[in-house]
């Protein structure tokens, strides 16, 4: 039995072919170890950054399904690493975790790109389980993408055949 659950969770944590990797954006060097060490015993690929620069200089090299983002951090607020990384990354799910939770930094947060927001000192099973929500939802936009991808193309070839027809004909 325990082997069939590590296979299903296995499965989870592969995207595509992958493995889910996740970008965690903290200035404290404490928080990236933790977020990591948690995170890669669940099986994903993490990358631990400390600035918003950094996290800007990976994500253009790297596809990362989710990133945590610390509200502050030394370079810039997180708010502006969401606006970068929506527009470079729209996939991308987007989580401010922050110790400085206010009402404008949420709101500001969502208008600017947040998919979640998680406060610290964080529950580790309540992240993981935004996580896995985030992952899901993230898996049915890419099969409803796909399924559009290939409708398309099945109605494009219908298309160009009956225009061939159509020549024949003339």
């Amino acid at each position: 039995m325990m082997m069939v659950l590590w296979l299903r969770r296995e499965e989870e944590v592969r995207e595509l072919g992958r493995r889910v990797s996740i970008l965690v954006v903290d200035d404290d060097a404490a928080i990236r170890k933790t977020l990591s060490r948690i995170l890669e015993k669940e099986g994903y690929l993490v990358e631990a950054v400390e600035s918003g620069a950094k996290a800007i200089e990976v994500s253009n090299e790297s596809f990362f399904n989710i990133a945590l983002i610390d509200i502050r951090l030394p370079d810039m607020e997180g708010t502006k690493l969401l606006e970068n990384l929506k527009r470079t990354e729209p996939k991308m799910v987007k989580i401010i975790v922050t110790g400085y939770p206010s009402l404008k930094n949420v709101v500001e947060a969502v208008n600017k790109g947040a998919d979640g927001y998680v406060l610290k000192p964080f529950d580790a099973g309540e992240l993981l389980v935004m996580i896995e929500e985030h992952l899901k939802r993230q898996r049915e936009m890419m099969k409803y993408s796909d399924e559009k991808v290939a409708e398309y193309i099945e109605t494009r070839v219908k298309e160009i055949e009956l225009e061939k027809q159509k020549r024949r004909v003339h």
